[in-house]
């Protein structure tokens, strides 16, 4: 939500600097000025505050927006620029074609939009990817929406979005504002005509003048769909699960971390005792050990270590992390590691580490055709998983823990403890108590209604309650995670995520009916929206889910990943951070080394 505080400019007179020619030229009597004697000399400030300190404070976006220059004039600069060579936005008509087009009036309008995000690179308009907006604009020009002279850039449409979404994440309900074409009583049927099925445009409101779909919403509705085997705890041979042990008998919370654990603690043991005991049994003496390597450690699979460190960079990448700072509990938050299980693409699923080995050819086909029975049975298992009762009620309290105003320093990123615009509202948090089950596999759905979102956030509160409910982990961790400390979140896959849609009833109840306009309400189009995100989105999702078991993998790099910045997990708390980074600061000082022996042998 915009920041509608503002703080005016304070200006002074300015008093020249120049030196006074009284003492001539290089006199002995001229004093030598410090830097900031010319500075208190040019700004006569007597007696004014500019805060805390004595500092001058940022201008608000209004008085900064004073002393740009017109908007015309910013048209003028936009049109210098060079347009990009790859550019997706329509290009520029002819000025023949702009002058015998028919000149029509422009209106401020709502557009009512839904799009399934899977191939585009987000919502927010980009001149050289495909976005949502970039394709919503070209079928505007197209549909004679927006005229020939101002097809060339967004900005003479006073495009807004009202909520941004990320790469990959779906809409049910989104809203633009910008000034239309609207004469035409089939405008919308037309702007669909040059969309795709993925895209779809509800209905076109008139409003007034001043409208603005991001300023005017009140707060907006988030669905995630999560499958409920992203519950389970992870698998007994994994690094993370290990350490969950270990923590819990050096701490002597043993007990309880079994009873959180109590309604899934033997569904491994059933696993491997019922499906992969026959399979492992059945396979060769001399690729056994090797299956089961390449299965439960395939960080470690590859003796030259080029698939474990692959394997680490993405992890970095879902996690943000900053290893040139240490995250230790007793850090500063602004110095900690920046973290957050952050990549798109989860690590291969396969064992490509095998190629870089020496094992005979024919040997490696039988593990590799091993690794995938085994794979099979498990992601078999995992699927017929049925989440307990006790396990929901579980997910529910933890996503309590974000009900009300609460810093989400750790749920985004570049943000610090210390930052207002860090506190957010979240009004409700519910996991519905009856799963669906598509395709075998079992859902859960996720509603969070909150007043504004920052990058991440959801997809990342998503993560903490994942991965403090499948860990066996105090649900007070959340609490303390919105906390000054610096925790490392990882954000869940963008698949699961969609903005199901925004609300404006204070607009609705004052604005709309003061000027008698529309009011705006997605409710207009619920049958239709349905429709729409059971084929273009829900069935989206699972079949990715199906075809790529991306959550699956997400959760496997977590429970693999053989440093110490998610071990907050644990019993011992944010104190098992300690030293987080260390190994990889080693590591980056011995390939560092390793390069400098190879070009002096060189």
């Amino acid at each position: 939500m915009a920041d509608s505080s503002e703080t005016k400019p304070v200006t002074a007179p300015i008093v020249d600097d120049a030196p006074s020619n009284d003492a001539g030229e290089g006199s002995s009597d001229t004093k030598q000025e410090s830097h900031s004697d010319r500075k208190r000399k040019r700004f006569q400030d007597d007696g004014l505050k500019f805060g805390r300190g004595g500092k001058k404070r940022d201008m608000g976006r209004n008085a900064w927006s004073r002393e740009q220059p017109d908007r015309r004039s910013r048209n003028d600069e936009e049109k210098k620029k060079p347009r990009p060579e790859n550019s997706v936005l329509p290009a520029p008509f002819a000025q023949d074609e702009i002058a015998a087009e028919e000149r029509k009036p422009k209106r401020k309008v709502a557009v009512l939009i839904g799009y399934s995000g899977t191939g585009y690179k987000g919502m927010q308009i980009n001149t050289t990817e495909k976005t949502i907006e970039g394709d919503l604009f070209t079928a505007f020009v197209q549909a004679g929406a927006i005229s020939k002279a101002n097809a060339d850039d967004p900005k003479k449409s006073a495009l807004v979005r009202c909520a941004r979404t990320d790469k990959g994440v779906h809409a049910a309900g989104n809203m633009i504002s910008l000034k239309l074409i609207v004469e035409d009583p089939d405008i919308v049927q037309k702007i669909n005509s040059h969309l795709s099925p993925q895209i779809r445009v509800w209905g076109i409101e008139r409003t007034i003048g001043s409208f603005s779909c991001y300023q005017v919403c009140d707060s907006r509705w988030y669905e995630y769909l999560i499958p409920s085997h992203a519950f389970l705890p992870p698998h007994p041979s994994s690094w993370m699960a290990r350490n969950l042990e270990e923590a819990a008998d050096e701490t002597g919370d043993r007990e309880g971390y079994e009873s959180r654990q109590a309604e899934v603690k033997d569904f491994w043991k059933t696993v491997e005792e019922r499906d992969i005991k026959p399979i492992v049994d059945s396979l060769d003496d001399d690729i056994r050990d090797m299956v089961l390597q390449a299965i439960h450690e395939p960080s470690d699979f590859n003796p030259d270590g080029e698939q474990q460190d692959k394997q680490e960079d993405q992890v970095k990448q879902t996690a943000d992390l900053n290893t040139s700072a240490p995250a230790d509990a007793d850090s500063k938050p602004e110095a900690a590691a920046e973290t957050a299980a952050n990549t798109d693409t989860p690590m291969p699923d396969q064992p490509a580490t095998l190629e870089s080995t020496n094992i005979p050819t024919e040997q490696k086909k039988r593990i590799e055709v091993a690794v995938r029975q085994l794979k099979t049975a498990y992601n078999a298992a995992r699927r017929a998983f049925r989440i307990p009762e006790e396990r929901i009620a579980r997910v529910q309290a933890a996503l309590d823990s974000y009900v009300g105003t609460r810093n989400y320093h750790n749920f985004t990123i570049q943000k610090t403890a210390r930052d207002p615009s860090a506190k957010r509202n979240i009004k409700s948090f519910v996991c519905n108590p009856q799963p669906i089950i598509i395709n075998g596999t079992e859902w859960l759905s996720l509603k969070v209604h909150g007043q504004s979102f920052m990058m991440h956030q959801i997809r990342k509160m998503v993560g903490m309650v994942a991965l403090t409910v499948r860990c066996g982990t105090p649900i007070e961790r959340i609490v303390e995670a919105q906390g000054d400390l610096k925790y490392s979140i990882p954000k869940v896959p963008g698949l699961g995520l969609l903005l199901e849609r925004p609300v404006f009833d204070s607009y609705n109840e004052i604005q709309a009916v003061k000027h008698d306009k529309e009011k705006l309400d997605f409710g207009k189009y619920e049958k239709e929206l349905e429709e729409f995100k059971q084929r273009e989105i829900y069935q989206r999702i699972f079949a990715e889910e199906e075809r790529d078991n991306t959550f699956h993998l997400f959760f496997n790099q977590i429970d693999n990943y053989k440093e110490r910045h998610f071990l907050y997990l644990t019993s011992k708390g944010i104190e098992a951070t300690k030293g987080a980074g260390k190994l990889d600061e080693q590591r980056a000082v011995k390939s560092k080394n390793d390069g400098a022996d190879a070009m002096e042998m060189q």
